[in-house]
């Protein structure tokens, strides 16, 4: 598998990312393991996951997804194999979010006990944080990557003026910069990303690590009515993207995998893989099958031709 440098952090990863937000919330550890087992020996290895996962099942209190890849790990014995991307900063509980210095202090530990590891290969602020000044927040990253627990920084759901004001400071108070960005980005949903962040990214040599890769499953091709919409419990957030746009970008793929035999999603993650600015898109599976499926769009190589057709059909 040929890898790919995050940014300028010098980490290397295989062009597709394991989303682990279905750790402990539609699957459970027995299937998590097979799944992570199968994603590493197909030639994979950047993991993502966050503080925060999955805190939004009843029940769990957030670190669930973090501490089924600790055990993983431990019991794989294969940490240096792999990448692991975390994230701190999203509300799990009252008094229980943002990044000021103390509090990233006090998470990291909590994430480096669950994951069983004494370094995280990228730790991510999950969301910007309007209300600490942004040298507070690198000063607590600077504290980590000295002492050897955090090798390099992310920052996800920020606007490209914060992330450019956020890299000024890294640069004013000679602090770490951000090396990646997690934004949410795909063939539905382009402009927000496209506009501002994809340029700035390019520009200061940002690696992007997208989210929402599928658009929910909606890019998967498997929505295509309101009667699908109960196919899965996912469902309820695809009805958004049943519009003429969204049929004319299904249509699009259609014709793109049935030159290529392949299927819509496979074509909608070689489409991010093949954008220059895209380092490794995120995609979540819940089975083998689906797993399988979706590790075969790092080998699938569009042609100019049909990326064209993608981006004429997506056009927003």
């Amino acid at each position: 598998m040929r890898k790919r440098t995050l940014g300028k952090s010098g980490l290397e990863v295989a062009p597709l990312a394991f989303g682990g937000n279905v750790f402990g919330w539609t699957i459970d550890e027995k299937t998590s393991f097979q799944l992570l087992d199968a994603f590493t020996e197909a030639g994979f290895n950047l993991i993502d996951t966050a503080d925060a996962y999955s805190v939004w099942v009843p029940g769990n209190t957030g670190g669930e997804s973090e501490t089924i890849i600790g055990n993983w790990l431990k019991a794989r014995g294969n940490r240096d194999k792999v990448v692991i991307a975390t994230k701190v900063g999203w509300e799990i509980g009252p008094n229980q979010k943002g990044l000021k210095k103390d509090y990233i202090l006090r998470r990291v530990e909590e994430s480096l006990r669950r994951l069983q590891t004494d370094y995280i290969d990228l730790y991510q602020s999950h969301v910007d944080d309007a209300g600490t000044p942004f040298e507070e927040t690198l000063e607590a990253y600077d504290q980590l990557i000295k002492a050897g627990k955090v090798r390099a920084i992310g920052a996800s759901n920020i606007s490209a003026d914060r992330l450019k004001q956020a890299l000024e400071a890294s640069q004013q108070h000679q602090l770490p910069l951000y090396q990646s960005l997690q934004p949410e980005y795909n063939l539905y949903s382009r402009q927000d990303f496209e506009k501002e962040l994809e340029p700035l990214c390019l520009e200061e040599g940002i690696g992007v690590i997208c989210y929402y890769s599928l658009a929910s499953g909606f890019l998967t091709g498997k929505y295509r009515s309101e009667e699908d919409l109960n196919k899965s419990q996912r469902g309820g957030g695809v009805k958004r993207f049943l519009n003429e746009r969204g049929y004319r970008i299904l249509s699009a793929l259609d014709l793109v995998a049935a030159k290529h035999n392949a299927n819509p999603a496979q074509v909608s993650l070689a489409w991010l893989m093949a954008r220059p600015s895209i380092t490794a898109p995120i995609a979540s599976a819940t089975s083998l099958a689906q797993l399988e499926d979706l590790t075969k769009a790092a080998h699938l190589k569009l042609s100019q031709e049909d990326i064209a057709a993608l981006d004429e059909a997506s056009a927003y």
